[in-house]
């Protein structure tokens, strides 16, 4: 990761995601956290930020996906997931929806790395190629 968005209280949103995870203490920190180093791997530009009062979330021209974290699952909320092809079909969660796709992740579920890092590749390059096609006045909102 090289960057780090949104400052709260005077510190990254990096610092604040590695909080939360060591935070969590339970298996939801370990997945959040092994989430995190696979999205890193998969995009080593990606940028971490902290939003919504305590999301974490993953940018590259836009968001690439969310972190949630809740009693039963750590949800990967991915902002443009219903044009994402899924060969791997790791969407589980939010098929309904007309942009977004989610992957909940339960306690003892294994993580498909390979799948995962090819799908936020997929996302970052959707976003990437969204931006370039975009009008010169829109890229700079």
């Amino acid at each position: 990761m090289k960057r780090s968005g949104a400052r709260q209280e005077g510190e990254s949103a990096s610092q604040l995601i590695s909080k939360r995870v060591a935070e969590l203490g339970d298996w939801r920190g370990e997945t959040l956290g092994r989430i995190r180093a696979l999205i890193q791997e998969a995009d080593p530009d990606i940028l971490e930020e902290w939003k919504w009062r305590g999301t974490p979330v993953w940018s590259h021209n836009g968001i690439v996906c969310t972190g949630e974290t809740y009693k039963n699952v750590v949800k990967m909320t991915f902002a443009k997931g219903a044009s994402l092809k899924d060969p791997s079909r790791l969407f589980n969660a939010s098929l309904d929806g007309n942009a977004r796709r989610a992957i909940d992740i339960r306690e003892g579920e294994k993580i498909d790395a390979p799948a995962l890092k090819a799908l936020i590749r997929t996302a970052v390059a959707l976003n990437v190629s969204s931006r370039k096609s975009a009008s010169p006045s829109d890229q700079g909102a």
